[in-house]
């Protein structure tokens, strides 16, 4: 009796993860809770954003760790000089005064798309109670989050904590909202990751974000250890650096940062990275549902 042929197994390629880049800044105010709530509803399967520290310890979702001018207006209403920025120092300020200047009114000149709304920069644990009570798109896995550290050498003690008093902070609200296994931790700071892995080791994603100017290899070299994610700039994406790392460390996803024109989206697809963070979801998640 003939023996019945066996069809092989063919690997399905997995879908590239959608990483909504401070929520959805090309559609609304970056790293508030509006844009986090419309980038949610979208559909994303991570949202994208940053913390800094108010002077009462509290983790503030912001890029700067300041009111940025462009951004922001003063708890008066009054508009920021870009030269004065820096003078409003988010560390120097308890959450309570932060909270009381919008930073969603402005136009942004950079993303004429983004619908202006009134926001002030919300607490950590304010968005994560928010985006978690919103019911998800059919289909849709339970959201994750990418919290990038805002930290620097030259910043320490001045404009945020030393890397173990920041990390201690984020990590306490991550794990009052049981959300460890559900996020990973950005930072450009070594000195960050470092501390992280060596406290936590696997019960933590961390993800090394890189500048230009140094090659991958170089970088996660220079981390000491294998990170479960490589964030590059994506203008630094070429087929031979992704098979280089592919090759040097298998099992670190790729995800570049901030990819937002169609075209570029349509490239890196096509080099089988994990993910793509964007400040337009809207059209990375067509894409994709174009392509199936």
């Amino acid at each position: 009796m003939p023996t019945a042929s066996r069809t092989p197994t063919v690997a399905v390629p997995k879908r590239p993860e959608v990483h909504g880049h401070r929520g959805c800044r090309g559609l609304f105010p970056e790293n508030t809770l509006p844009g986090f709530l419309h980038a949610a509803a979208l559909g994303v399967d991570v949202l994208e954003m940053d913390v800094v520290i108010s002077a009462d310890h509290q983790v503030v979702v912001s890029h700067d760790p300041w009111l940025a001018a462009h951004l922001c207006r003063d708890a008066g209403g009054l508009r920021i000089a870009p030269a004065h920025e820096r003078q409003h120092n988010l560390y120097h300020m308890p959450y309570a005064a932060i909270r009381q200047c919008d930073c969603g009114s402005e136009p942004h000149p950079g993303f004429p798309l983004q619908q202006p709304v009134a926001a002030p920069k919300p607490l950590l644990r304010e968005v994560l109670a928010a985006t978690e009570a919103l019911p998800r798109p059919p289909g849709s896995k339970r959201l994750r989050y990418s919290i990038e550290i805002k930290c620097t050498p030259a910043g320490d003690d001045i404009f945020h904590p030393t890397p173990a008093q920041f990390l201690a902070l984020v990590l306490a609200e991550l794990m009052a909202a049981d959300m460890l296994p559900r996020t990973t931790l950005l930072c450009f700071d070594p000195r960050v990751l470092r501390l992280a892995h060596a406290q936590l080791g696997t019960r933590l994603a961390l993800c090394l974000l890189s500048e230009d100017g140094q090659t991958w290899p170089a970088a996660v070299a220079e981390l000491g250890f294998q990170p479960d994610v490589f964030g590059p700039n994506y203008e630094s994406v070429t087929p031979a650096a992704v098979d280089e790392l592919r090759r040097l460390y298998p099992g670190t996803d790729l995800v570049p940062w901030t990819v937002n024109n169609p075209v570029d989206m349509q490239r890196l697809l096509s080099m089988s990275i994990d993910g793509l963070t964007t400040d337009y979801p809207d059209r990375l998640l067509a894409i994709l549902a174009e392509e199936g």
